[in-house]
Parts: structure tokens; sequence; C-alpha cells
């Protein structure tokens, strides 16, 4: 089965106060490209983190970020009075030995003096709230990971559609591969009979006709590409990581079978149709990139 290195999720866990917001996305990219934005709280755990995120998304370009979200009135910087007070009493005290005028304003002023609204707890991570955001985390992860099935499911309906456009060309080719046979035969044997005074040996000309008609043979390519298409269908249903990969190598290897017979064509009709399989084939080959 295909899944798609696109993907998004999203999860929120409240544990007392605060609301553990986790948000996961990815975008195609050729190993594991990871970039993380961890609240200061669970920078201890980033190393976790990764290794949670990498056992699972395994491949793209992957930006994560987890951040908390407080009651502001829970998390509010209280005011330090017992400074405020000793802030005023020194200032009331220097005014009235230097003459200075108290303060027109005295809050704004004392407001401003240092560590008056200082936050000086320090918040450490506990056991119990750790769980509560790998639980985020897992759950964010899981919701990536269905995306990601969602938009797989959709690239293989692309690709087996592609597939089948491929295989329907190839037949068509048939045809006109018959009828080049003799319409080569005949020009030959036409330009020979033009030119004056030419006279040749009628059993030689059979012999070279019959060593360039074999060089202008794609049983083989049409073969090959046949195999091609089939492993290429047996591949999307397989299970497990790589895929994607793997359907990359067989669509350069399809690339190469239809390349050649292109080449050895020698017929108009051919070609228009070797090149709507190089158009299905390029299709492939740019979504096969965003398969895991």
């Amino acid at each position: 089965m295909v899944l798609s290195m696109t993907g998004y999720g999203k999860a929120v866990v409240t544990y007392k106060e605060k609301k553990i917001n986790v948000e996961i996305k990815s975008l195609n990219s050729k190993a594991l490209d990871l970039s993380t934005r961890i609240a200061p709280l669970y920078r201890e755990k980033e190393m976790e983190i990764r290794r949670t995120i990498a056992k699972t998304v395994i491949r793209g370009k992957v930006d994560f970020a987890i951040w908390i979200e407080k009651d502001t009135a829970v998390d509010a910087t209280p005011i330090n009075a017992a400074l405020v007070e000793d802030y005023y009493r020194q200032i009331k005290d220097i005014a009235a030995k230097t003459g200075i005028p108290e303060p027109a304003d005295w809050f704004s002023t004392l407001l401003r003096l240092p560590d008056v609204t200082t936050k000086t707890d320090v918040e450490e991570l506990d056991d119990e709230e750790w769980e509560a955001a790998k639980a985020a985390i897992d759950e964010a992860i899981q919701h990536l990971i269905e995306f990601r099935t969602q938009e797989g499911a959709a690239l293989e309906k692309k690709f087996n559609e592609k597939v089948d456009n491929i295989e329907r060309l190839l037949h068509s080719i048939e045809p006109y591969e018959k009828e080049r046979v003799p319409k080569i035969r005949e020009q030959i044997v036409k330009g020979l009979e033009q030119i004056p005074g030419v006279e040749y040996d009628k059993n030689r000309l059979e012999q070279e006709l019959i060593y360039y008609i074999e060089k202008l043979d794609i049983s083989e390519e049409k073969q090959r590409l046949t195999n091609h298409l089939k492993y290429f269908r047996e591949t999307m249903k397989e299970t497990g990581h790589g895929i994607g990969k793997k359907l990359g190598f067989i669509a350069q290897e399809m690339g190469r079978e239809i390349n050649t017979t292109g080449s050895k064509s020698n017929n108009a009709e051919m070609q228009n149709i070797v090149v709507k399989m190089k158009d299905e084939l390029e299709q492939i080959k740019e979504q096969v990139l965003n398969a895991l």
C-alpha cells in the first residue's frame, strides 16, 4: 500500500491549568529532515521526542512543534508587595533628605523598578505531566499517519490510472508495428528503382532488409515494459516502508524501454504514441516523489 509523505496532525491535551498543544506536518524529502520547536519545559525530552518521530514518520521534511497555553489568571506574574513597600520607603526618605520632589505617579514609578514583577519560581517537569505531553505527541503523529494514508490512497489511484494508460498505448502500437515492415521494404526498393542504371542482387537486398528490420524490432522492449508495469502494480500492494523509492526505480526502467521504443520506431504514428507514453510516465515520476 502506498503512503504519502505529505501529512498533518494536531492534538491538544489538558493537564491541570495547562493546554499542551502538539502540531506536526510533513512534506516530501529524500530522507528524514526534522526541525522542532519545543516549549522550554520539555526541552530536556527533545532527544526522546526526535526518536519517537523518526521511528514512526521514517522519511520526509517534518516540522514539529509543542507549546503550552496557560490560564492567564494563574500564569500572571505576581507583584512583590514587600519589595514595593521597601522601594516606597526608600524613595520617600531620599526625597525628604535631598528635597527632590516625590513622584507624581507612584505606581508607574515603583512597577518599573528591578525585580518588582520578576517571576522567580522555576518550573520543573514531573512524570505525570510528561505522560500527558507524550499522549499528545502520539495522538498528533497518529493523525499525521492517517492523513498520509488518505493521501497515499489518492496517489495509488493516480498511479493505476497512469499505468493503465501506458499499457493501453503500448497495445495500440501493434498495428503500426506490423504495417511498417512492408512499408520499409517498399520504400527501399522504390528508392533503388529510381536510381538510373543501378542493378542489385535481390537475394542480398532481402538479407540486408532482414538485418535492418531486426534492428528495428521492439518485441523485447515491449515485453520488458509490460513486466515493469506489472511489477509497478505489485509493488504498490506491498506493505512496509521504502515503497516510494522502489517505485521510482521501476519508473526509471520503464522510461528506458519507452525511449528505446521511440528510437526504433521509424514510424510517425508509433512515435506519437511513444510521446504520449512519456507524458504519462512523467506524471508518475512527479507524483512518486511524494510516496513514502
